[in-house]
């Protein structure tokens, strides 16, 4: 019979295997948004493409901008002065109608001052099948960037799960209403509306005037820390960079809408499933 070291032999392989492939599957994404930062880095500053529009963020914009951050920082510092408050079915109703009056406002404003919001947005740039597969494939790449930076900042501080509240809500008993409110808020409304705010308005006029590393840094810092969670500020913040070299790269907001998504509908999935994606 063979020894218990040759088993203990062949049933390290695998694990040694996994290791090299998660080690590939790392280096991958880091070669992928490095390209896209280099490729990003070579355009002449305020070109996206040769659909680029004539009219961009001015002053009105910088102004309405500076005011929605501070109303972001107030909310922000409102959430961490009374983190005890238990999210609900309620508040996530009227976060969505107050997220919603923001974009409508932040349009209709945009509009007045006779700026295409169609063609800032890059809404038309490219097709739904390449939106499509350009945001899965960006998110695939982007999947180990933010897996490690949530390992390491668990190693760092612990103390604490790396789910937020919507995420915990979601994996509570709730009724099947409650359920279908938070799959269509997650997959259909965030992803809209945050990118909306975070990538098209705030990280372009940030950009406008401060160029775009201060854009991508200080428009993810903001996205990360709107969540009001700390466990998962960096993990959430690799996240927003993520989008925004996407939406920067791609130059239509609807691929960072994509991944993001995406990503919340795999997370969903599995919190609905936790006995396949545990392992």
């Amino acid at each position: 019979m063979p020894s218990a070291s040759l088993f203990a032999a062949f049933g390290g392989a695998p694990n040694i295997v996994f290791g090299i492939l998660s080690l590939l599957y790392v280096l991958a994404s880091l070669y992928v948004y490095t390209s896209l930062i280099h490729q990003i880095s070579a355009r002449k500053p305020g070109s996206v493409g040769a659909n680029a529009p004539a009219r961009t963020f001015g002053l009105p914009e910088a102004i309405l901008a500076a005011l929605l951050i501070l109303f972001l920082l107030l909310s922000i510092g409102a959430s961490v002065s009374r983190p005890s408050i238990d999210f609900s079915k309620d508040m996530l109703l009227w976060n969505f109608i107050l997220m919603v009056f923001l974009v409508l406002f932040i349009v209709t404003f945009l509009q007045l001052r006779g700026l295409d919001v169609g063609s800032l947005g890059g809404f038309y740039r490219i097709s739904f099948l390449r939106v499509l597969s350009t945001g899965a494939i960006l998110l695939f790449f982007a999947y180990p960037l933010i897996l490690w930076s949530d390992i390491i900042t668990q190693r760092l501080f612990g103390g604490g799960s790396s789910r937020q509240n919507i995420v915990e809500f979601f994996s509570g008993p709730r009724t099947l209403d409650q359920r279908i409110m938070i799959i269509v808020f997650a997959i259909a409304v965030a992803p809209v509306i945050e990118e909306f705010l975070f990538r098209f308005f705030l990280y372009n006029v940030i950009k406008r005037y401060f160029g775009r590393l201060i854009g991508v840094t200080f428009s993810a810092l903001l996205f990360a820390a709107a969540h009001a969670h700390f466990p998962s500020f960096v993990p959430l913040f690799v996240l927003g960079s993520c989008f925004a070299i996407a939406y920067e790269w791609s130059g239509s907001i609807l691929v960072a809408m994509t991944m993001h998504s995406l990503f919340n509908s795999l997370t969903l999935t599995a919190l609905a499933f936790p006995e396949i994606f545990s392992p």
